[in-house]
């Protein structure tokens, strides 16, 4: 089970990279989403969402209670689901998935309004749900610009 949850909450190893984690997390996640994932009708992409979160917050739990860090940085698989729901829906357009990306880091780093409120959530319900929340904002923002242009 120890294994198990630390290579679902680092993504498979990646929130071990040395520099910026959840940073290389988002980008990879870009790039799969840009080249395989857009292709998910919106029904199967939020399963995946569903998959990831129930997933994530089960290990990322177990990590933390392991690890005995509030917040570990090793775990990115909350930047992972969070990315992907800054993405869903969007065109794979390398405009749109940096944008997205982009945008997404800011408010997962920065941390404005309810996504700081999020975070306070025990074990890995927290280190989920803020990212969720970042996703959702970037999602809003990108998808009224896009109804605006």
């Amino acid at each position: 089970m120890k294994f198990f949850s630390k290579m679902i909450s680092s993504f498979f190893g990646i929130g071990f990279f040395p520099v910026a984690p959840g940073t290389l997390a988002s980008l990879i996640t870009i790039l799969i989403y840009k080249y395989v994932l857009y292709q998910l009708k919106w029904p199967f992409m939020l399963s995946l969402f569903l998959v990831i979160y129930l997933l994530g917050v089960a290990a990322s739990s177990k990590y933390v209670s392991i690890s005995g860090k509030h917040d570990p940085g090793e775990v990115v698989i909350d930047e992972v689901l969070g990315q992907l729901v800054a993405l869903f829906l969007l065109r794979p357009s390398w405009i749109m998935v940096l944008s997205a990306f982009f945008l997404f880091r800011f408010f997962d780093i920065i941390k404005p309004l309810f996504i700081k409120k999020a975070e306070k959530f025990s074990k890995g319900w927290g280190i989920m749900l803020d990212d969720i929340v970042a996703g959702i904002y970037t999602s809003i923002i990108l998808n009224i610009v896009i109804l605006l242009a």
